[in-house]
């Protein structure tokens, strides 16, 4: 008896363990619900995973602006090393209603090659300062700021967030420093 119930409890664990089994990556956990007023304006990329889009990008910021049905109108700026800035428009949706952490983004443009994609707002702190977003398939993460610099303390917790969600923090392109761009 005490066998079986061992057998038992042990196939149990097995097949909870497994229960992703085949299925991909578990979903990395969210930030919850995110006010888009507040998240609205400026974010200066300081990391990102490798994204073809965006190969020739030194740096890069996002502008959002809240729309009146819910959404955000998305401007993406990317300068090269050659001092070039190339941007591309695009619109944010909730990919369900009132799941603001959650959205879906297309963009025109020179990033238009990206199609319909996931932006999941995984963290996020008090004072929207700072934010990681991601896909739930772990390829792509943006580390974000409203500034272009943060203090290494800033830059470990985001690191930490981003490795505690599953993220290749060891593959991540960080923003050039201004001095690194050429002027032509």
């Amino acid at each position: 008896m005490v066998l079986r119930v061992s057998l038992i409890l042990c196939a149990a664990l097995l097949l909870g363990g497994c229960a992703n089994s085949g299925t991909g990556p578990v979903p990395p956990k969210t930030a919850g619900k995110v006010d888009l007023g507040r998240y609205q304006g400026a974010w200066h990329e300081l990391a990102r995973l490798p994204m073809f889009a965006q190969r020739a990008c030194v740096q890069a910021e996002a502008h959002y602006r809240l729309r009146d049905d819910g959404g955000l109108d998305v401007l993406n700026r990317c300068r090269t090393a050659k001092d070039e800035w190339r941007e591309s428009s695009g619109q944010a949706a909730p990919r369900k209603a009132g799941d603001t952490d959650k959205l879906w983004v297309r963009f025109d443009g020179w990033a238009s090659g990206l199609g319909k994609g996931d932006y999941w707002v995984l963290y996020l702190d008090d004072d929207y300062r700072t934010a990681l977003v991601g896909t739930p398939d772990h390829d792509y993460l943006w580390l974000l700021s409203r500034t272009p610099e943060v203090t290494p303390e800033v830059r470990a917790k985001l690191l930490d967030e981003a490795k505690r969600r599953g993220y290749a923090i060891d593959k991540l392109i960080w923003r050039a420093p201004d001095s690194a761009i050429s002027s032509r």
